[in-house]
């Protein structure tokens, strides 16, 4: 098993400055935070809390209000969500266990709770951004309660394919012969062989360069990994967030929006 090290931070559009962010990671089984420097390194140690469950929006403002007031300022704020994302607003929140997220305009309301700028983004492709070298077609996914993904072409993110949905094997989809339910029921051995196979089948699907594989459960893989795959250090979930601020990227982001999910942003 082969953990890669820390990404190389890409120079365009960040750099290190005065500037201090907010970065949250929100998982279906823990929320975590820290507070990074213009160049995206955690100025504090990361802190964390169980995510509720159910959790409703708001109960989720409510915990990143708690979780949050130890850290030291900052003036903007960069978040990852498990779920489809679309001009700042949820789609989808399969792993927080309730409907009221379809809809909820959670960057707006972020911004409201710490009168700060937000940005929001898929979990996984914040956790790209923080891992990926910017050369090929690279594709990450993230094992954790359930399954993100995000693919990147040369740097660019694509329209974001919510692959933990799809059917994978004898009609269970990604998140239910991946997820964190599926390793606990079925025992390390056999998960592990669902994700050797599931890496297989991402292969023939996508044709990656490289595949990286996040999200806290990566951890627990434990046979040889084949050329091109890689274990990505979970805190980039966090460190990631830093380029969205990268102008260059968030309009490459926005692009890839639909027509009138641009013009609500904008």
């Amino acid at each position: 098993m082969k953990l890669d090290g820390a990404p190389r931070q890409r120079s365009r559009g960040v750099r290190s400055t005065d500037i201090r962010t907010l970065g949250i990671d929100i998982g279906g089984t823990g929320i975590k935070a820290a507070v990074l420097d213009g160049a995206g390194r955690m100025l504090t140690d990361r802190v964390r809390v169980a995510t509720a469950h159910p959790c409703s929006p708001d109960e989720l403002l409510k915990q990143v209000a708690e979780l949050v007031a130890p850290l030291p300022p900052f003036q903007r704020i960069s978040i990852g969500f498990p779920g489809v994302i679309r001009a700042g607003r949820v789609l989808t929140a399969p792993n927080l266990g309730t409907p009221s997220w379809r809809g909820f305009p959670l960057e707006a309301r972020i911004s409201r709770l710490f009168g700060r700028p937000v940005r929001l983004m898929n979990d996984a492709e914040v956790q790209g951004l923080g891992i990926i070298r910017g050369r090929g077609f690279e594709v990450v996914l993230t094992l954790g309660t359930g399954i993100g993904s995000a693919i990147f072409d040369n740097g660019r993110p694509a329209p974001h394919l919510e692959l933990a949905h799809h059917p994978l094997h004898n009609g269970k989809t990604y998140d239910e012969y991946l997820g964190n339910e599926a390793r606990l029921a079925h025992g390390r051995k056999k998960w592990n062989r669902r994700v050797r196979k599931a890496i297989g089948i991402v292969a023939t699907l996508l044709n990656y360069d490289v595949l990286y594989l996040g999200g806290g459960n990566a951890k627990h893989i434990d046979f040889d990994l084949p050329k091109g795959v890689r274990i990505a250090p979970n805190d980039t979930g966090i460190t990631g967030g830093i380029h969205l601020w990268d102008d260059e990227i968030w309009q490459e982001i926005s692009r890839a929006l639909p027509r009138q999910a641009r013009s609500r942003r904008h």
